[in-house]
């Protein structure tokens, strides 16, 4: 018999304990330093402590919580933890780094022989610590970005969980993306010599398609793989986690519709910004001014304009160099320019990304390739017009077949190449080389890609006798829905079981059962509100049933 769970009172969401990975942060700083300082600090955005210290503790279990109630591991994560001085000057500073503290295979639950898993992985999947005596993940940051003019010219680390850093570096996603990178999302392959550790491939290696030849990397020789690994715009994630989802998350690419004259291309392509307005909110249209602010190359906008009323209710073209993009689009939005367009000045297949902060931006900034600028340049004198908005056609940072794009520019990048999605996804991915202004508590496409990787099969055991299929989940019905909807789950073998919804960002969103259970088939309703009890909006949503080394994810759609 079917048994149905109407959940009613927030005291059930309570009962019992929840399902998902333990992951401790280890502190190994010494008295005084790091998490052990003892400077005294205002309370910030949700995090509570009251000294540096205490509030850099505090964000990094945050980011543990955060993992451990995505993941699912009955082996605990240890985080070797530590804030070290590290290279810093007033224009760059190394933030921080994480990963593998020890690799494995070859072990019992292994999808593929001879592959290496990071540690926290292999752990996972075989339900044994392998490396008792060590952690599995090493982390360390810079602790000289706090109170230092000279480092990053006086921006500090922001503590607060609520992603408000201002003009400051929110700590919170810097530490997802780090911790990720030891959680799986990295290869062990030497990028430039495409040189395997110890001669095998690791299980990242695998989802690695270069388009070009079409192969994986774990199919390729050693000159293949470094070939590949420069092989910009045709690296691709292939996974299927990552790939089925691809669509939910990333929005059409940046471009420039060209109204007038009809001389011009009728699109043009565009590179992104990390700060300013999304044109995911609403597309641009207005004539093309050049910049000029009367000084040297008047067209770079490094100082205030002086053709304020002809850029004033325009678009304002401004030239790369001399000064960083963020003071050229703070002169042109003083000038009171409703979008600024960035003309690189180097010969480039492609528009440049365009880096920086500044919360206070609230025009769009985007870049043209130098070749696109010569163009648009040349018809300034007798009127140009373009709308600025996304391509509905294609997903920006993927392939025609939704595959996510790797990091892979030529020359390679140390420490950034091929072991992050690319920079050209819309909107920004946590797992890109940089962390943008918009990402805060979000994981996007890293969940899938961890389901990609093995995180949530279900583990093999060393007894044959063991079940590994501990229980099934059902569609939800009805799908699309509202006001509420009902999913089905049955589970095989008594024990806890965990059910949640998380929205199309990774965040959970609510708790639906946390208990212990007899085997049998059950139905539980989702009324459409969080867990303080407040109505959720439109969009898609992911169910999530968890048991003792098993997970599986489905997708459902509320609508308004």
């Amino acid at each position: 018999m079917k048994k149905h769970l109407l959940i009613l009172a927030a005291a059930l969401l309570l009962a019992g304990a929840a399902q998902g990975a333990t992951i401790t942060i280890i502190n190994v700083d010494g008295p005084g330093e790091g998490f052990n300082d003892t400077t005294p600090a205002t309370p910030v955005g949700g995090n509570p402590g009251t000294t540096i210290g205490d509030q850099r503790l505090n964000l990094f279990q945050q980011a543990a919580d955060i993992w451990g109630g995505l993941l699912v591991s009955t082996v605990e994560i240890r985080v070797e933890s530590s804030f070290d001085p590290l290279d810093c000057d007033a224009s760059g500073a190394v933030l921080g780094a994480a990963g593998a503290n020890v690799i494995n295979r070859d072990f019992i639950g292994a999808e593929f022989p001879g592959t290496w898993y990071h540690g926290a992985l292999a752990d996972k999947r075989s339900g044994v610590n392998f490396d008792p005596g060590s952690f599995e993940i090493r982390a360390f940051f810079n602790v000289d970005i706090d109170n230092n003019n000279a480092c990053l010219s006086g921006t500090n680390w922001y503590y607060g969980f609520d992603g408000n850093a201002g003009g400051d570096i929110a700590l919170l996603p810097v530490l997802l993306h780090e911790m990720a990178h030891g959680l799986g999302f990295s290869t062990f392959t030497n990028e430039a010599t495409g040189s395997e550790f110890l001669g095998f491939p690791d299980i990242y290696e695998r989802f690695i398609l270069d388009t070009t030849t079409g192969l994986h990397w774990n199919e390729m020789t050693n000159g293949q793989r470094a070939a590949s690994a420069v092989n910009d715009g045709n690296l691709v994630w292939d996974g299927p986690g990552v790939t089925g989802a691809s669509a939910l998350f990333l929005e059409g690419p940046p471009i420039m519709t060209v109204n007038s004259p009809g001389t011009l291309p009728a699109t043009i392509a565009l590179g992104s910004a990390s700060f300013g307005a999304l044109l995911g909110d609403g597309a641009v249209t207005g004539n093309l001014v050049l910049a000029d602010d009367g000084v040297g190359t008047g067209s770079d906008a490094c100082t205030a304009l002086i053709n304020g009323a002809q850029i004033s209710g325009n678009i304002a073209l401004i030239d790369r160099g001399t000064c960083a993009f963020i003071s050229k689009a703070q002169a042109a939005e003083a000038a009171g320019a409703i979008a600024v367009v960035i003309v690189d000045n180097v010969v480039a297949a492609s528009p440049p990304f365009l880096g920086g902060t500044d919360p206070g931006l609230t025009i769009p900034a985007v870049s043209v390739t130098l070749a696109d600028g010569n163009l648009l340049k040349a018809e300034l004198t007798g009127g140009v017009n373009v709308t600025l908005e996304l391509d509905p056609s294609e997903l920006a940072g993927a392939d025609s077949q939704g595959r996510v794009k790797l990091f892979a520019p030529n020359p390679i990048q140390g420490g950034s190449s091929i072991s992050h999605f690319d920079v050209s996804a819309n909107p920004s991915l946590l797992m890109e080389p940089a962390i943008t202004p918009l990402l805060n508590d979000q994981v996007d496409l890293t969940l899938q890609h961890f389901d990609d990787i093995g995180w949530f099969d279900p583990r093999i055991s060393a007894t044959p006798d063991v079940p590994t299929a501990l229980a099934a989940l059902g569609a939800n019905y009805p799908n699309p829905f509202n006001p509420s909807t009902r999913i089905d789950f049955r589970v095989a073998q008594a024990g806890p079981v965990n059910l949640v919804v998380h929205d199309a960002r990774g965040r959970l969103v609510r708790t639906l059962v946390v208990e212990s259970m007899a085997a049998g088939d059950y139905t539980v309703e989702w009324n459409g509100n969080d867990d303080t009890g407040r109505r959720v909006g439109s969009g898609v949503y992911f169910y999530r049933l968890e048991m003792d080394g098993f997970a599986e994810t489905r997708k459902m759609v509320m609508l308004k």
